[in-house]
């Protein structure tokens, strides 16, 4: 069995990291996106402890997320400037595909369907056919403001304040978009749930057997859920605490709680990593329940997770996070990004209890 190994990126982002993630279609290519206005591409170089910075894309406002398109040769950007935007990675030309009436926080694209989900700030998610980039997209209202959003092959959940989220079913919006009158379509979400967290609400990812998903607070836990709407299937949901630390006795002592910031499913083994502001990246099986092992801990916050698309590495972003609060914050040349190969059954769970 190959042993893991882990080296950090040479050339990283001048300030805070909003994104990481790997391509669809190259397991050695990764797109960074960064508050200091650029996307970053990157290919780590096969066998070595290196990744080189092919190219560096530059935006009018910081970057918010950032997500590849149908391949490793197009991405889509989140900006605080309100827009959505393709990149041709190949020729550096951005355009944009529609503007939201405030700042955008995450982008998707659902590759069965070849469609770009935006969700801003001003309430309302952006449905885009990107097989007509032209063509105006759907604009649905939400009942609050969007904080994290993730897509499964056949449904995209999207988790709001209030404890929010709504659950769509991505066949029925390719319907709507390839009808007749698109603008016109009324959507209504497949599900509406309360959060099982009691706390906003800070990363969601699908399994990627498109059975369920897991969400994650700024309080320091963990909620899996499924979609299936039985008695059954509901009662399998669950919660934990995670990325907690024992405070000093002298303090008072019980536990320093921190965000979890980033959430990402292996796509081979269904487990899943969860990053924190503590500074830690731990492997979680979700079918069994249990933590199966917690990394070293990082210099900063853990800000972005991605495994690529075989699960050989894991990429984590790592910045200054507003745990300590505002005061005095200074991000410019703290950011960092590792990449972590995984050994062959690293991130394998050992099934249900």
């Amino acid at each position: 069995m190959a042993p893991s190994t882990q080296f950090e990126v040479s050339q990283p982002p001048n300030d805070v990291i909003s994104a990481v993630v790997f391509a669809p279609d190259n397991t050695n290519r990764l797109l960074v996106s960064s508050w200091d206005r650029n996307v970053y591409l990157y290919e780590i170089a096969e066998g070595t402890e290196d990744a080189t910075l092919l190219n560096k894309f530059e935006h009018r406002a910081p970057i918010l997320d950032v997500c590849f398109g149908a391949n490793g040769n197009e991405a889509y950007t989140a900006g605080l400037d309100c827009s959505v935007k393709r990149i041709d990675l190949s020729s550096g030309e951005q355009t944009v595909l529609s503007t939201h009436e405030k700042p955008v926080r995450c982008v998707v694209y659902s590759p069965q369907h070849s469609m770009l989900i935006s969700a801003s700030w001003d309430h309302t998610l952006h449905v885009h056919n990107t097989s007509a980039p032209a063509s105006t997209p759907i604009t649905i209202s939400l009942p609050g403001k969007p904080h994290a959003l993730a897509a499964s092959p056949s449904k995209v959940v999207v988790a709001m304040t209030a404890r929010l989220v709504h659950i769509y079913d991505l066949p029925a919006l390719a319907a709507a978009l390839s009808s007749a009158d698109p603008a016109s379509a009324t959507i209504t979400p497949w599900q509406q749930r309360e959060s099982s967290l009691k706390f906003l609400t800070r990363a969601v990812a699908c399994m990627p057997n498109d059975a369920g998903y897991a969400t994650s607070s700024i309080e320091g836990r963990v909620a899996v859920e499924w979609f299936e709407d039985t008695a059954e299937s509901q009662a399998r949901k669950y919660a934990f605490k995670c990325h907690r630390q024992t405070a000093p006795e002298e303090e008072g002592g019980g536990d320093v709680v921190y965000p979890v910031n980033a959430l990402t499913f292996h796509p081979v083994y269904g487990t899943f990593a969860s990053g924190g502001g503590d500074g830690t990246v731990a492997l979680w099986d979700a079918e069994a329940k249990r933590r199966m092992r917690q990394y070293q801990k990082f210099p900063d916050s853990v800000a972005a997770l991605s495994f690529s698309n075989n699960g050989k590495y894991l990429a984590i972003g790592v910045c200054r996070g507003f745990e300590t609060g505002m005061e005095n914050f200074d991000s410019e040349g703290r950011a960092k990004v590792f990449i972590r190969e995984l050994g062959e059954t690293e991130a394998k769970g050992k099934g249900p209890k």
